[in-house]
């Protein structure tokens, strides 16, 4: 067959191809919903599959997670419980300590992306807010650190959805809104306090705007309030029997940032981590003038009105310029910035969006997609190496499941009852208890202020296995608990190339009587 004849039989071919993708690429267009679809399953695939594949151990605020959700408490030192609850809920559904945190984190940041289109599509349509959904994941909050499943990922959906509400109630008016608002504001709280921080730039905003004041005049928004208060009332009598146990660890926290990073640190990397989105909106085109870009349908591309752009601004950009502001000058702000970028795609597409044509919505979710295979193929990349090839010990190199089956064999060589506490270096404690079959709690810091289901009769009658990761003498912190019992090294293999990490282990049996004090002070909120 002659290379011309060769030709005329492939073209039908390629044409017929191209003509698919035109038409799978145009369905898309005039269905936002499914290129949502598209983008939040990308996104829980890529994100669950690749740190399944390369973490051994969980990150840290994980693990701790895990440990405290067993506990079904309503607040801690720390935080309010809800992410934790939810992590033990996703355990005991799969059984597993390996994959469901990396699940669960992602449907909590999809969930955030159905929630901004859905804020996004009333004010400005589908199109427009499937854009400002697509440049969310060059977002670095989105991407990298996902796969530590915390309080900033269980909050943001709630951020998200907080301003959806807020913004339908008041613009629609009618009760339902107004009840789902209080009620989404009041768990938002259960998710961790900075929701609060929010809700006071809500609460401006009614105040501000004409149509959500006038609203103050029907009994809906104190309605809403009334949920509001119904649903937080529990964790503020937790908070206060807790001495604002949480307050003083976030005011110790700020302390500790203010000695310990640069003036500027803060802002940086909330600078840093926005630098993909500009790189974005570049690449798509969005950042450049065009005299007559190839417009999409007019019933779908509104542009938003006025005050529309105003609370984007407002609630999408007002708390993290009011934190960056306030690091300058008191140290907050270091592990909030994750929920705080949620409407700034919205921002920038409410901004931009009258530049917004075929081409340009092309490569926005060409971008988004290269951004979420690419990044998170890359942090496989690098999680791997650093534990395998660089040897740099890390959480997630830790082999949690051989701690926890060594630790639950030494404790039932000697005692013959469950381990019921573990307890030490409060990182290698936990993964020693966190696949024990015995499901023990642990003793967070030896600080029973920190662990109130630790008691001294606890203690007395169940013991505790003491594990440190340290070599010989124990710490100072925990020579009074170990005293005179024999201690027992294991070396455990968590990289092809680094030295095995060496475990302490000692059992405090039970009927010990003289059961030491807390530690003095708060515990490093490093």
């Amino acid at each position: 067959m002659s290379r011309t004849s060769e030709s005329v039989h492939l073209w039908p071919a390629a044409a017929t191809a191209d003509g698919n993708l035109s038409s799978i690429w145009n369905g898309l267009v005039l269905h936002p919903w499914r290129l949502l679809a598209l983008l939040c399953l990308t996104q829980i695939i890529c994100w669950t599959v690749m740190p399944a594949l390369v973490n051994v151990g969980p990150p840290h605020d994980v693990l701790e997670g895990f440990m405290w959700g067993r506990e079904w408490v309503l607040l801690t030192y720390k935080h309010p419980q809800l992410p934790c609850w939810l992590l033990e809920i996703s355990h005991l559904l799969t059984g597993s300590f390996r994959w469901p945190q990396y699940l669960l984190s992602q449907l909590t940041v999809s969930t955030t992306f159905v929630l901004v289109y859905l804020l996004a599509r009333d004010m400005m349509g589908p199109t427009r807010a499937i854009a400002a959904v697509l440049l969310m994941p060059s977002i670095y909050f989105f991407g990298w650190p996902t796969p530590q499943f915390n309080h900033d990922y269980a909050q943001m959906p709630f951020w998200a959805g907080i301003c959806w509400l807020l913004w339908r109630s008041a613009r629609d008016g009618r009760p339902g809104w107004w009840l789902a608002l209080g009620l989404v504001c009041g768990v938002g709280l259960y998710a961790k306090f900075s929701t609060a921080l929010l809700l006071s730039f809500g609460g401006v905003w009614i105040l501000y705007d004409a149509r959500a004041r006038s609203r103050l005049a029907t009994p809906w928004p104190w309605l809403g309030l009334a949920v509001f208060l119904a649903v937080v009332t529990p964790l503020a009598l937790a908070l206060y029997r807790m001495d604002f146990l949480p307050l003083t660890y976030a005011a110790n926290r700020d302390e500790w940032v203010l000695a310990h990073r640069a003036r500027l640190y803060y802002i940086g990397v909330q600078l840093a981590g926005l630098s993909g989105l500009l790189i974005v909106l570049g690449l798509s085109g969005l950042l450049r003038r065009r005299s007559s870009p190839e417009k999409l349908a007019s019933p779908q591309h509104p542009a938003p009105e006025p005050g529309a752009v105003i609370y984007l601004m407002w609630m999408g950009l007002g708390p993290a310029l009011l934190i960056m502001a306030a690091s300058l000058f008191t140290g907050t702000g270091e592990a909030w910035g994750a929920t705080m970028y949620n409407l700034v795609g919205a921002v920038a597409v409410a901004l931009l969006g009258r530049r917004i044509g075929t081409a340009e919505l092309r490569k926005l979710a060409i971008l988004a997609l290269i951004c979420i295979v690419g990044v998170s193929s890359a942090y496989a990349a690098v999680r791997w190496t650093g534990c395998n090839v660089r040897g740099r010990l890390q959480p997630f190199c830790w082999p949690a499941r051989s701690i926890s089956d060594t630790a639950e064999a030494i404790w039932h060589e000697q005692v013959p009852g469950r381990l019921a506490i573990v307890g030490g270096e409060d990182g290698v404690a936990m993964l020693a208890g966190l696949n024990a079959q015995d499901q023990p709690s642990v003793f967070t810091n030896l600080d029973r202020r920190l662990a109130p289901w630790i008691t001294d009769r606890r203690l007395r009658e169940q013991g505790m296995l003491l594990v440190w990761l340290r070599g010989m003498p124990p710490p100072s912190q925990l020579r009074a608990w170990a005293g005179d019992l024999p201690v027992k090294t294991v070396l455990f293999n968590w990289s092809l190339n680094a030295r095995p990490m060496a475990v302490n282990f000692v059992v405090i049996p039970p009927g010990r009587k003289d059961v030491p004090g807390d530690p003095p002070g708060p515990p490093n909120p490093e």
